[in-house]
């Protein structure tokens, strides 16, 4: 079984789109999403600098953009989100926080105009909630974990993220993420982040209510039996669309719980994990956590071949690892060649760990 996972925040980096604007109707494509969300996706992903980027009003509507057009380039046809409605794309889904809005568009959960309406309202919400008061992030890597929540709340700091057994993300105050460098807990280190605010807390809690008002305008799908869709809240398997959006908007002032959705990735039987561009990180996470499965990212169109030969060799360890739909067993064994563009297999950027 495969999972498909998209990238959060931080992940981008500066000229990143740039070797993905020389595939036919790349271009055109962004320059139809930045229509959308209202910002130049195109100049962004490609010429401006780092601290451009940063600002959440960009870097979200890039992040989801980039993940929706590099998952569209390895599927002929409709694109992925057609093949996952109908079946014919077996895969676990999910997203490390904005990632969840693209994993809402590539299981069909929202159409893509639906999903970058969304991160637009989403964006801009968490970067005007992050005016209001200087607060920033710290990971805080290693440690014994109820020391390392002890430590943070005696600073008023809050878990954003539980990203692995061995990474917490802090975050609140600029003074308090600085006194927790100073003060690290015991065998630990603690590493400030480069985001302009203390997401997945309290101090999120104005960005919610327009988003829920956009969430609440749209007619969710729920996602097909083939498809697996897990949540950052407790790495919960959702099956309703409606429960998915609704707990994307909560989300943004709730913490993501990324090592649950690694823990039920390996409780489904994964065989190998492919992050969507500009991947790196939740693979990098994966090799720590989850030994024994293969990774591949899609960070460059001289990754589709070994993208789609992977996506094709573990959609077909399905019928192995044993459906999670027996209703839909059959149909899910493997992907059609209808659906998979097919290509010769290419080992390159692909990693095994055991």
């Amino acid at each position: 079984m495969i999972a498909i996972v998209a990238p959060g925040q931080g992940a981008q980096k500066p000229g990143f789109l740039s070797p993905w604007r020389e595939l036919p109707g790349a271009e055109a494509a962004l320059a139809s999403y930045a229509d959308r969300v209202g910002i130049d996706l195109v100049a962004h992903g490609t010429t401006s600098d780092a601290d451009t980027i940063r600002d959440t009003a960009v870097a979200q509507p890039l992040l989801v953009a980039a993940g929706i057009m590099a998952a569209d380039c390895l599927v002929e046809g409709d694109g992925f989100a057609a093949a996952s409605t109908a079946g014919v794309l077996p895969a676990v889904i999910a997203g490390h926080s904005v990632g969840e809005v693209t994993a809402a568009a590539l299981a069909g959960v929202l159409d893509e105009e639906q999903a970058l309406d969304l991160v637009r309202v989403r964006s801009q919400g968490m970067a005007a909630a992050a005016a209001r008061k200087e607060t920033g992030m710290a990971a805080v890597v290693g440690g014994v974990r109820d020391e390392v929540l002890a430590a943070l709340s005696a600073q008023g700091l809050h878990p954003a993220n539980i990203n692995s057994a061995a990474q917490v993300v802090a975050a609140g105050p600029v003074d308090a993420i600085s006194a927790l460098v100073e003060n690290p807990p015991a065998r630990a280190r603690v590493i400030p982040l480069q985001v302009a605010g203390a997401f997945h807390t309290p101090y999120m809690a104005s960005a919610i209510d327009e988003l829920r008002s956009t969430a609440s305008a749209m007619n969710p799908r729920d996602p097909s039996d083939a498809v697996v869709l897990l949540s950052n809240a407790g790495g919960e398997r959702v099956t309703s669309g409606r429960r998915f959006l609704d707990l994307i908007v909560s989300q943004v002032a709730s913490p993501v719980d990324w090592e649950a959705c690694m823990k039920q990735m390996k409780d489904l039987g994964v065989t190998g994990l492919l992050e969507l561009n500009p991947g790196g990180t939740l693979t990098g996470l994966a090799k720590r956590e989850l030994k024994g499965i293969a990774l591949q990212t899609l960070n460059t169109p001289d990754d589709l071949e070994a993208a789609r030969s992977f996506l094709r060799e573990h959609s077909a360890a399905l019928s192995a690892a044993g459906s999670p739909s027996a209703s839909d067993a059959g149909a899910a064994a493997s992907v059609p060649s209808a659906a998979v563009q097919q290509t010769p297999a290419d080992g390159a950027n692909r990693r095994e760990d055991h």
